[in-house]
């Protein structure tokens, strides 16, 4: 009986069927790229895709990317286990979409960038943009081995499929379409991905409705389960997810991987005009807004059916991440094909951004690493290393999954690595961009201390995880369940000596502490730590003492369309056309200019 309990049936032929046809296509899309453009082999074409892309497929593949097999697992889990306060991101995306479309974008694509680090040496030194690609590449190799990890661990759940063959054969997929198609090809499949990845949301939510006798009915027990009450205004920061921590901690860090983070800085530079990249992420911040409001009513789904029966509670399966799995094959086993359809969707996100990563860590790589030691490499050269390079990464994120495998909560884990890092690099972008005080030595100590503090912070909350009384979870019950072996038992409270009732104490304490403070606010932390320690030894060490910084460096009032649209004078580093067309729609001249092309290259020399 649904929602009852026990073992549940394992995948069909069908489900194998349409899950392989959907993996095979993916692949096909990126293929039938790579055959498309065999005769456009450059370095440009192969990690911007030409720089001819338009909005709406880079607004889906920003959507994709970062809304993940993590996403399609991990978020309604949060939403039965929590309630509804994840939703509040929505707050978030808006806010995050306006300052990288009106702050972030405008300067990238200024400057016609293909890494987002070269921003730092432009404006600082070469050390620290050696330093910020570093922690990129560990950052994001750390999260994609999350991202292969959690729908392996999905199919594992439903399928008797080797775990690790199936961490394998993800990473083999995404290295093949990758390493042939490029840009375009990742681009592409994440758009083919996005779909099955919503269509796997609806196929949940609409069988449980049919189940539970409507729509009302399941927010109806949501409500009676407690799941609704999203609005805590609690300012209490060790408090998990409160409306602060969200709003506030949540849009500092989305800013911080939306902004700078190389995987969605490659996209935004891909798109032919500065108009297609700003509104790039405005389309992108309504397919964030749908795609978890659609997981969110997933997990009130999953609750209306496991009110009186919670699996995890019951023993039915392992993990908190294993819930949607199990619902899946409860819920929808008599359909066959349609649990297939739900593993290719958590499937398809895994690959639209592990084959993102890539591509981006190849970027990176390349630009940051080797072509400045390697000056004369031909572009066969540079092709061949481009692909080498995709295969090498993605063999590297396979074996990152077996960090993951250890790291917990999957979806918190994943925010918690980005605010840890990227929260730092955020910081010192800002000090480039905001100020013309902060010098290489302020920016290098302004990092460093906030990557130490967030360190700190972040580590230490894995190693003494918060207490229920911070994390605030919501009662389960298990009294309707048919299974209840190992339910209905007493235990003996085991005696514990003096000096173990001290640690306990100890211990308490410091799981109450600082370490206990919400993962949202690790990139805040970070950010504000890196901007004041910045600007203050900068201060220290004399400033900059550059005679004239290059004003294509820093922010201008212009780039923000409210002043941008006001505005009737022309640009002035391009007297030929009108601010309005320079910003919302003519072709960048840095890619298509020679001598701005040589001025931006120059730029880091000079500084």
């Amino acid at each position: 009986m649904v929602g009852s309990g026990g073992p549940v049936a394992t995948f069909s032929v069908w489900d194998y069927v349409v899950f392989a046809g959907t993996i095979v296509g993916s692949a096909g899309v990126g293929l039938f790229q790579a055959i498309r453009g065999r005769k456009e082999t450059s370095s440009a074409e192969f990690l911007l895709g030409g720089r001819q892309m338009t909005a709406v497929p880079v607004a889906m593949s920003l959507t994709a990317s970062f809304m993940s097999g993590i996403t399609v697992i991990g978020t309604p889990a949060e939403a039965y286990r929590f309630g509804t306060a994840f939703w509040l991101f929505g707050f978030s995306y808006a806010i995050m979409s306006v300052i990288t479309a009106e702050i972030f974008v405008p300067l990238f694509y200024r400057l016609g960038i293909t890494s987002a680090y070269e921003y730092l040496e432009m404006r600082f030194n070469r050390l620290i943009r050696v330093i910020g690609t570093s922690m990129y590449i560990v950052q994001t190799t750390l999260y994609t081995g999350m991202v292969i990890y959690a729908p392996a661990l999905a199919l594992n759940q439903i399928t008797e499929l080797d775990l690790w063959g199936v961490l394998v054969a993800t990473g083999a997929v995404c290295i093949l379409y990758c390493t042939l198609g490029g840009l375009k090809a990742v681009i592409w499949t994440d758009v083919l991905q996005m779909v099955v990845m919503l269509a796997g949301f609806v196929a949940v939510i609409a069988r449980g409705a049919v189940l539970q006798g409507g729509l009302t009915k399941i927010w109806e027990d949501a409500g009676q389960g407690g799941r609704l009450k999203a609005f805590d205004f609690d300012p209490d920061p060790l408090k998990r997810h409160s409306f602060w921590t969200i709003v506030v901690g949540g849009s500092v860090m989305w800013v911080s991987i939306y902004s700078i983070n190389q995987s969605q800085v490659q996209r935004y530079i891909s798109c032919k005009t500065l108009g297609h990249a700003k509104m790039s992420l405005y389309v992108n911040m309504v397919g964030l807004w749908l795609t978890v409001s659609l997981a969110m009513f997933s997990g009130l789904t999953m609750y209306s059916i496991y009110k009186n029966c919670d699996p995890l509670s019951n023993g039915d399966i392992a993990t908190p991440d294993q819930l949607l799995p199990y619902l899946v094959m409860d819920i929808l086993a008599d359909y066959p094909g349609i649990p297939g359809l739900f593993v290719a969707a958590a499937y398809s996100g895994t690959l639209s951004t592990v084959s993102s990563s890539i591509n981006a860590l190849v970027a990176v790589t390349m630009e940051d690493f080797i072509l400045p030691v390697y000056k004369n490499l031909t572009e066969k050269q540079v092709s061949w290393m481009n692909m080498g390079l995709s295969v090498f990464f993605g063999a590297l994120c396979i074996g990152m999954a077996g960090v993951a495998s250890v790291m917990g909560s999957i979806l918190q884990a994943a925010l918690s690595i980005f605010g840890m890092i990227s929260g730092p690099l955020l910081g010192l972008y800002l000090l480039g961009m905001l100020f013309r005080t902060p010098n290489s030595i302020g920016g290098l100590v302004g990092m460093i201390t906030g990557l130490v503090l967030t360190l700190w912070v972040g580590i230490g909350g894995q190693i003494y995880p918060p207490t229920a009384e911070k994390t605030n979870p919501l009662a389960v019950s298990t009294a309707g369940c048919n299974n209840t072996m190992g339910q209905n038992y007493t235990t003996i409270t085991p005696w514990t000596s003096p000096r173990e009732q001290i640690y306990n104490v100890h211990r308490d304490k410091i799981q109450n502490s600082w370490y206990s403070l919400s993962y949202l606010y690790f990139s805040l932390l970070g950010t504000l730590t890196t901007v004041v320690s910045g600007l203050l030894v900068s201060t220290m060490t004399g400033g900059c003492k550059q005679e004239k910084l290059n004003s294509d460096l820093f922010v201008r009032m212009s780039d923000v369309i409210c002043f941008n649209c006001c505005s009737k004078s022309k640009a002035p580093d391009h007297p030929e056309k009108t601010a309005t067309e320079f910003h919302m729609g003519a072709d960048n001249s840095a890619f298509t200019d020679s001598d701005v092309m040589s001025k931006n290259v120059e730029i880091a020399t000079k500084l």
